[in-house]
């Protein structure tokens, strides 16, 4: 057995691509996406036809020149959302413009619109997940949106406040970002020699995981951003990791011993009464100077791209 197959019997590995041939050939429950991906999956040959039609769409829907690239790009998220369902048997996750994440009515507004057109295309809506920046304002919008059964993937998740709104909120699923945090911890002070216990991402996740499961939370841990096959391996049990097809490979590679690092412990107790505030949450955030920057940084990121992906769509107008 290898250490992918290893790792699928204790955690529920999701590809982290938007690329169909990797996600064929490692065939996992579930797909995440992001904008980034997107742009890069948009420059595959075999994926030029999408924005072609995407172009299409949007001229057929009308309205003026910014609101046509706007359902383009839309369009070209949509489509290769139902590409990626048609090769998993479980959900894939679709971002909201990050330039969104500022403003919970407009999010929740892309929202539904990102689903009505799952949905228009025959597909439930238990099978997308709607990805927000784990913003005070995407929290909120994912509050109201999981109360009309749309299920909510918050990404860019970095402070452990955030964690725990999200969880106060009822979301499906949280995003940690393992590498982020783990990029900046070691610039500043660069760990001599690797180990899963002094990563910084890695034990943020371990000690959400264990906040999430003692006190009965039913919102999912899914590790993210990746850097080295070992930041995987110490969240081996958690109960989900997204994961690049390049880290498959390593794991697939692999036949060393994959052993359990997280355990579900089962409502030891009741989620306490006591709800994290707004001014809570921002004054919280603020104090956690890793948090702050990699958040804003993922947020823009995630926007020029966003911008970048619009260009490309322009151009061929």
């Amino acid at each position: 057995m290898n250490q992918l197959e290893a790792l699928k019997k204790m955690t529920t590995v999701v590809v982290d691509s938007g690329d169909i041939e990797f996600i064929a050939k490692f065939i996992p429950e579930d797909a995440t996406t992001n904008p980034t991906l997107i742009l890069q999956a948009m420059f595959l040959k075999h994926y030029q036809k999408l924005i072609d039609e995407s172009i299409h769409y949007a001229k057929k829907i009308g309205g003026d020149y910014k609101n046509k690239i706007v359902n383009a790009t839309d369009k070209i998220a949509v489509s290769l959302g139902i590409k990626i369902l048609n090769f998993i048997s479980g959900k894939v996750s679709i971002e909201v413009d990050s330039r969104l994440s500022f403003n919970k009515e407009l999010c929740i507004e892309k929202a539904y619109k990102l689903i009505n057109m799952f949905e228009e295309e025959g597909f439930d809506r238990s099978r997308i997940l709607i990805k927000l920046a784990a913003t005070w304002e995407g929290i909120k919008a994912a509050e109201e949106l999981e109360k009309d059964n749309i299920r909510c993937n918050l990404t860019l998740l970095f402070s452990f406040v955030q964690a725990q709104a999200c969880a106060e909120a009822g979301v499906y699923l949280i995003s940690p970002f393992v590498g982020r945090i783990y990029d900046w911890h070691n610039k500043i002070t660069p760990l001599r020699t690797y180990s899963y216990e002094k990563d910084p991402g890695v034990m943020s996740v371990h000690r959400i995981y264990n906040y999430y499961k003692e006190n009965g939370y039913s919102t999912i841990v899914m590790g993210a951003s990746f850097r080295i096959k070992e930041q995987i391996l110490g969240l081996a049990g958690c109960d989900r990791l997204t994961i690049s097809p390049i880290l498959l490979s390593k794991l697939q590679s692999s036949t060393d011993i994959v052993e359990r690092k997280l355990f579900d412990i089962k409502n030891k107790f009741n989620p306490t009464s006591i709800k994290v505030t707004e001014s809570d949450f921002r004054w919280l955030h603020n104090q956690d100077i890793m948090a702050v920057e990699k958040l804003s940084e993922g947020i823009r990121q995630f926007g020029y791209d966003q911008i970048k992906l619009e260009k490309m769509v322009a151009d061929k107008f």
